[in-house]
C-alpha cells in the first residue's frame, strides 16, 4: 500500500528528538499509548513506544548512574575494553524490570492489535533512536530489530533487548566518534504487524544510485524471504534500476536488471527460542527474478512519492533509503521504513575525483564495486566477529560478511572485501559513509586471498570490483568542474561502458556524441545474434554456453534485445534529456566470429577492415535478422522506456543506395525516421561520404566525422600496421581538407555535424581547427574533456 501523507508525517514525529513527553515531564506513563497515537491519526498495523517510555524505564529502574560509571573513561579504540563495558551496560538494562504502568500500556496496545489480526499475532519490534538519520550521522544499523515476535512475554523481552541495543559496542563507538552524549540519545520502538515476506520477498530501495550519487534513478534490491538477509549482506540480491523522469511520464523505464544468486532465505520458525531461520532457496527460484516488472515499477513510483514529499518538506533534495516487503499471503507490497540517504546526497558534485589503476596484477577475485576508489595494503582475513580485536588498522578487511558488530574495525580498515552481500548490504552502506573502497558478493574472497597477502582493491573499473595480487600503482585526479566556462561549441563524450555512465554524467558535457554498441554486445551479451536466432542449429557445446548466459529466457533472441536495450538505456538515462547518439553495431567479420556461436555465421575475409561491416551487413540476408534485433532494442529504449533522447547513427555507409536500403530495413522493424522524433545520423568516415555530402544530407539528419577510418581511407594506410604507423596522422592536410569540406556542406544544408573520432581527444590543436571551421559538436573521450575545454574556449575567444 502507498503510505499516505498523514502516515509519512507521523513517521517524521517518531524519528526526531522532540517527540512530546507524556503529559509533561512528571506525568503518569498510563497515558503513554494515547500520546503515541496522535489525535486524528490512525497508525495502521501497529503501535509505537516513544522515547519518553525509554526515559521513564531507565528512571524507574534506577540504573542511570551505574551506566554512566561503567562508560566513564572508555577508550573505544580498545576493542577488549569496549566489548566488556558494552556488555555490562546491556546486562544492566536487560535485567531491569518494566514499570507496571509501561508494561500495562504495551500489553493493552498489543491486545488491541490482536483483536484485528488474531491471538498472539506476529509483530516486528523495530528500534528508532532520536539521533538517527541526521545529515552528518546516519546511525544506520546501530540498534536491533526483532522479527516474528508473538505474545506479551516475548514482546516485553524484545522491547527490553531493543532498549539495551542503544548500547551495542558499535553504537557506543559511533556516538563517541560523532561527539554525542550517550544519555541525550533516546530510543523509541515501533511495533508493527509482520508483512509475510517470509513467503514472498523483500528488499531495499534507494532513490539515487548508491555508488555515484546520480539522482535520476531508483535502485531496487530484492531477495526471497524476510529482509534481514539483504540488510546484513547474507545474500546477493536481484538488482533493478528505474529512470525517474520517464517513469513519471508514464513509461516503463527499467533500464537495468541483474539476477542475483539469492542462495538463502529467512523464514519463520518455532524451533526452540528462535523466531526465524535461514534455509536454502530452491534452485528454480534462484534462476528467476523475485519481482515482476510491474512490482519493480510500483516500488519505484512509491520511492519517488516519498522522496518528493521529503524534498518538499525540507526544501532541498532529499534522497531516501527505503525498506519494503511483499506479503506472500495477500501478494501486496508494503513500505516498512524510510530514512534519508546521508552519504552521496552530501557530496559536492562539482568536485570530480578519478582513480586510475596504472598497473594490472593477477586477479584474485571480483564482486560488485562500492564507490570508485582504489586502495592497496595487506589483507587480513577475519571469519568471526570474536576475532575482530586482532585486526590491524590500515589493513584490508576480508571476511564472509559484516554486521554492525564489525563497525569498530571497519572504521580503521583501508578497504573491505566480503564473500556475500549486495550494494545495499551493511558492508556497502558503512564503506560509503567511511569513504573507503569495498567489494561485496565475491563468493570466495576468504579462500582466494591469503592471510597477510599484499593486495590492491579496485572499485575504479565500473560495476565490477576487482582484487589484484600485489601493491599496484594508481593515481588520483581531482578536478573542479565549477571553474570551467561553457564553450559555444557543444562538448559531448564518447561512452561505451554503461557501468561508467552515471559517474561520467557529472563531467561538464552536452550529451553523448558516440555510444558504441560493441562494448555492450562484447561484455553483457557475448553471443552472436544469429546464434540466438538459430539456437536449435548449433552444436551441443555452443548451446550449453548460451544456456548458461541466457538462463530464464525461453526466447533466446529476446535476451539480445533486452540486454542491448538495458545497456543503451543506462547511457541514455545518465545523460537525459541531452542527445545520446547510438552507433549501430560496427564489428568486422573477424570480430563477430569471436562472439559465442559467431564462427557458424561469419565469412573468413582477407581484409575485414574494408569488408563486410557497418551498413553493408544490415540489409543483406546473412545479417538482416540480427540487425532486426538491434532495431527492436532501440525501439524498446525509445518507445517503452521513453528515452527519446536516443538518436541512431549508421556506420560505414559507402553509397547513397546503401543508405536508402538501411533506412528501409529500419522502417520495416519500427524505426521510422522522424516518427516519435527519431533522428538518424550517418558516420562521415569514408571519402565518398565527403564527396557526396550534399546527397547524404538528403537521407540523414546529421553527420558524425569518424577521423580514424577517414584518415585510414584518405591516406591508404592500414591503421593497425606498425610498418606504416608513421604515415597515419589525422592532422594531415588531406584529411583536414576533407573534414573542412564536410563541415561547410552540412552547414549549408542545415544539417548537424560533429566529430566522434580520436583526434580531438589526442590533439587539442585539432579540436581548435574544428572550432575554427564552425563544427557543431566535438565528442571527446571522458578523460580529455577537462583539459580540452580551455583550449576550445581560447579558440572561440
Amino acid at each position: 500500500m502507498v503510505p499516505d501523507e498523514q502516515l509519512i508525517l507521523w513517521f517524521d514525529e517518531l524519528s526526531i528528538d522532540d517527540i512530546p513527553l507524556v503529559g509533561g515531564k512528571n506525568a503518569s506513563l498510563g497515558e503513554m499509548y494515547r500520546v503515541l497515537t496522535p489525535k486524528g491519526v490512525r497508525i495502521p498495523n501497529g503501535f509505537a513506544i516513544t522515547a519518553a517510555a525509554y526515559r521513564f524505564f531507565l528512571y524507574q529502574a534506577g540504573i542511570g548512574e551505574q551506566m554512566k560509571s561503567i562508560l566513564k573513561g572508555l577508550d573505544v579504540h580498545n576493542m577488549r575494553q569496549l566489548a566488556e563495558r558494552g556488555r555490562k551496560v546491556r546486562e544492566l538494562i536487560q535485567h531491569a524490570e518494566f514499570p507496571d504502568e509501561l508494561h500495562t500500556a504495551i500489553a493493552e496496545a498489543y491486545h488491541e492489535l490482536c483483536k484485528e489480526y488474531g491471538a498472539n499475532t506476529d509483530v516486528a519490534v523495530r528500534s528508532s533512536a532520536t539521533a538517527e538519520d541526521l545529515p552528518d550521522a546516519s546511525f544506520a544499523g546501530q540498534q536491533e530489530t526483532f522479527l516474528n515476535i508473538r505474545g506479551v512475554d516475548d514482546l516485553m523481552e524484545a522491547c527490553r533487548r531493543c532498549f539495551s541495543s542503544l548500547f551495542t559496542n558499535r553504537a557506543i563507538a559511533y556516538r563517541e566518534e560523532k561527539k554525542f552524549d550517550h544519555f541525550k540519545v533516546y530510543l523509541s520502538i515501533g511495533v508493527q504487524k509482520m508483512v509475510r515476506s517470509d513467503r514472498a520477498c523483500s528488499g531495499v530501495l534507494f532513490t539515487l544510485d548508491t555508488e555515484t550519487g546520480f539522482s535520476d534513478v531508483v535502485f531496487v534490491t530484492s531477495s526471497y524471504g524476510l529482509g534481514e538477509n539483504i540488510v546484513q549482506g547474507a545474500v546477493n540480491p536481484d538488482e533493478y534500476f528505474v529512470h525517474k523522469q520517464t517513469l513519471k511520464q508514464g513509461y516503463r523505464p527499467i533500464i537495468k536488471k541483474v539476477l542475483g544468486e539469492k542462495s538463502i532465505k529467512m523464514i519463520y520458525t518455532d524451533e526452540g527460542t528462535k523466531t526465524t531461520k535461514n534455509v536454502d532457496t530452491p534452485l528454480n527460484d534462484r534462476k528467476k527474478f523475485s519481482l515482476t516488472d510491474d512490482e519493480v515499477l510500483e516500488l519505484a513510483s512509491w520511492g519517488c512519492i516519498i522522496e518528493d514529499h521529503y524534498t518538499h518538506k525540507k526544501k532541498h533534495w532529499s534522497p531516501m533509503d527505503i525498506e519494503w516487503a511483499k506479503d506472500g499471503i495477500t501478494d501486496k507490497l508494503f513500505i516498512v521504513q524510510a530514512r534519508p540517504e546521508t552519504v552521496q546526497s552530501r557530496k559536492n558534485r562539482s568536485i570530480i575525483e578519478e582513480y586510475v589503476l596504472k598497473q594490472k596484477g593477477a586477479l584474485l577475485c571480483n564482486g560488485k564495486s562500492v564507490g570508485s576508489k582504489i586502495a592497496a595494503s595487506v589483507a587480513q582475513v577475519i571469519k568471526d566477529a570474536k576475532d575482530i580485536e586482532k585486526f590491524t588498522p590500515g589493513n584490508i578487511l576480508v571476511t564472509e560478511m559484516t554486521d554492525p558488530d564489525w563497525v569498530p574495525i571497519m572504521r580503521v580498515a583501508k578497504a573491505i572485501v566480503t564473500n556475500r552481500g549486495g550494494r545495499t548490504c551493511h558492508a556497502a552502506i558503512v564503506s560509503r559513509e567511511l569513504g573507503i573502497p569495498c567489494v561485496v558478493g565475491t563468493n570466495d574472497a576468504t579462500e582466494k586471498i591469503k592471510q597477510g597477502q599484499k593486495v590492491t582493491v579496485s572499485c575504479a573499473e565500473g560495476e565490477d570490483g576487482n582484487v589484484y595480487a600485489g601493491l599496484l600503482k594508481f593515481e588520483k585526479h581531482v578536478m573542479d568542474a565549477s571553474r570551467l566556462a561553457k564553450p559555444k561549441t557543444k562538448i559531448m563524450m564518447n561512452v561505451g561502458n554503461p557501468d561508467e555512465a552515471f559517474e561520467l554524467s557529472f563531467i561538464p558535457n552536452d550529451g553523448v556524441g558516440l555510444a558504441r554498441e560493441e562494448f555492450i554486445i562484447n561484455n553483457s551479451i557475448k553471443i552472436h545474434p544469429m546464434a540466438l536466432l538459430h539456437f536449435n542449429k548449433l552444436d551441443a557445446n555452443v548451446k550449453a554456453q548460451i544456456e548458461l548466459l541466457t538462463r530464464g529466457y525461453a526466447d533466446k533472441a529476446q535476451f539480445f534485445v533486452d540486454k542491448l536495450a538495458e545497456g543503451v538505456a543506462t547511457i541514455a538515462a545518465a545523460f537525459y534529456p541531452k542527445d545520446v547518439i547510438v552507433r549501430m553495431s560496427d564489428f568486422k567479420s573477424n570480430e563477430y566470429a569471436g562472439l559465442i556461436g559467431g564462427s557458424h555465421f561469419e565469412p573468413k575475409e582477407d581484409n575485414p577492415m574494408i569488408g563486410w561491416r557497418g551498413a553493408s551487413r544490415y540489409y543483406k540476408p546473412g545479417y538482416e535478422e540480427g540487425f532486426a534485433l538491434e532495431c527492436k532494442a532501440m525501439k524498446k529504449v525509445r518507445d517503452e522506456m521513453g528515452l527519446t533522447n536516443v538518436k541512431i547513427m549508421i556506420p560505414f555507409c559507402r553509397t547513397i543506395t546503401e543508405g536508402r536500403n538501411v533506412l528501409s530495413v529500419m522502417a520495416k522493424h519500427g524505426l521510422v525516421r522522424h516518427k516519435n522524433g527519431l533522428e538518424v545520423y550517418v558516420m562521415c568516415e569514408i571519402p565518398s561520404n565527403v564527396i557526396l555530402a550534399d546527397r547524404f544530407c538528403e537521407l540523414f539528419d546529421g553527420f558524425s566525422i569518424g577521423s580514424n577510418d577517414l584518415t585510414q581511407l584518405t591516406l591508404g594506410v592500414d591503421r593497425d600496421s606498425e610498418l606504416v604507423a608513421d604515415v597515419y596522422d589525422e592532422r594531415n592536410d588531406a584529411v583536414k581538407t576533407l573534414i573542412a569540406h564536410a563541415i561547410k556542406v552540412c552547414k549549408g544544408k542545415h544539417r548537424k555535424i560533429g566529430i566522434c573520432g580520436q583526434a580531438p581527444s589526442d590533439y587539442p590543436e585539432f579540436a581548435q581547427f574544428l572550432v575554427k571551421h564552425g563544427i557543431d559538436s566535438i565528442s571527446l573521450n571522458p578523460d580529455s574533456v577537462m583539459r580540452t575545454i580551455p583550449k576550445i574556449l581560447q579558440m572561440e575567444r
